[in-house]
């Protein structure tokens, strides 16, 4: 059974989707899981605007490529995290982080990643990822990341 071959846009974020395409396509790859972040896949549009996913279908089969999972590590981070500060406020979309409140947060983390899995189905993909956080995540991993700033605090 032949393999696909995907490549995750989350660290191409920077760049706009439509040079993503162009990228994964000369580089050989069949398709992409795209990040909800960057300009790559936006949840909200996905669920608001009708000619939105059409849009990224569109795009992608510009660039004759496919999308079998959607990602959105950096807003399931805040689902379980036992510490919720301004490491979060950098990597959070701004109605995800809110007013700050940690338990706040969490709540519309966990919201925003049902509707993650909604935006999904509606674009025909039966796959999300994503980080979920972790109570003791602090413990052991750097992520997120802590500024400069931070640590010399």
């Amino acid at each position: 059974m032949p393999r696909t071959f995907t490549l995750f846009t989350g660290q191409w974020a920077d760049l706009p989707l439509e040079e993503v395409c162009r990228l994964a396509r000369d580089f050989g790859y069949d398709g992409l899981e795209l990040a909800c972040w960057g300009d790559h896949f936006e949840v909200d549009k996905a669920l608001s605007d009708p000619g939105y996913l059409d849009s990224r279908h569109q795009l992608l089969e510009k660039y004759g490529l496919k999308c079998w999972a959607i990602s959105n590590h950096l807003t399931g981070q805040a689902v379980c995290d036992a510490i919720i500060d301004e490491r979060h406020q950098a990597i959070l979309p701004g109605a995800v982080w809110g007013d700050g409140d940690p338990e706040g947060v969490r709540q519309r983390a966990a919201e925003r990643m049902k509707d993650t899995a909604r935006a999904a189905a509606a674009f025909g993909v039966d796959t999300v990822i994503g980080f979920t956080g972790s109570a003791i995540w602090h413990l052991v991993a750097m992520f997120p990341p802590a500024s400069e700033a931070m640590i010399e605090r």
